[in-house]
């Protein structure tokens, strides 16, 4: 086994303990028995725990693969495209990855991971606002707080993804495709009343 890969090893065991069990309860021991190398191994390739799941969270395996492109397939048709939005992000946010994000929150290292798990809900703000300001641009939609449109969008979105994650189907049987159609719905047309 090379090096890289035994480093790479390394990473993906903690970040799965991480993620299944939390920063706090992961030792260095578990690592190591998970990754199949002995602590000595370990500490030779990195600092410290954190110095670990930082490298971890470099990695985009370990970041849920939301960037700037994953949001650029638009059609200018309004439900459309607040759809691909939220089920593009549905995609990559995974249970597994609400959980890592979950377990990356731990005091001891939340300065430092603060940064990088903002970076997806920055990113989708970023270019949901991006495309309100282009469809308003268009004649598509009336000029308004895009940000405030986009905050409350992501809400729905994240809420649904985080809900989902941590108690499945117990909390509600709607399912992701029908949530999505209806949130669109909401979010277009509005609340219906009689």
């Amino acid at each position: 086994m090379g090096a890289e890969e035994t480093g790479q090893r390394i990473i993906d065991a903690a970040m799965a303990l991480v993620r299944d069990q939390g920063y706090t309860a992961t030792t260095t021991k578990d690592i190591a028995r998970v990754a199949g190398v002995n602590e000595c191994t370990l500490f030779r390739k990195f600092q410290s725990k954190k110095d670990i799941v930082l490298h971890g969270m470099e990695q985009e395996k370990w970041r849920a693969g939301i960037t700037p492109e994953v949001f650029q397939h638009v059609r200018w048709d309004l439900r459309a495209d607040l759809a691909m939005f939220m089920s593009s992000y549905m995609e990559r946010v995974t249970p597994d990855f609400v959980n890592l994000s979950i377990g990356l929150r731990a005091p001891q290292i939340y300065e430092d991971t603060a940064p990088l798990i903002m970076k997806i809900p920055e990113t989708f703000l970023s270019a949901l606002t991006d495309y309100f300001e282009q469809m308003a641009r268009k004649g598509k939609i009336a000029q308004t707080d895009f940000e405030s449109l986009a905050m409350t969008f992501f809400s729905a979105t994240f809420g649904y993804t985080f809900l989902s994650a941590s108690f499945g189907a117990k909390l509600t049987g709607v399912q992701q495709r029908k949530y999505i159609e209806n949130s669109v719905k909401v979010f277009v047309e509005g609340i219906p009343t009689p």
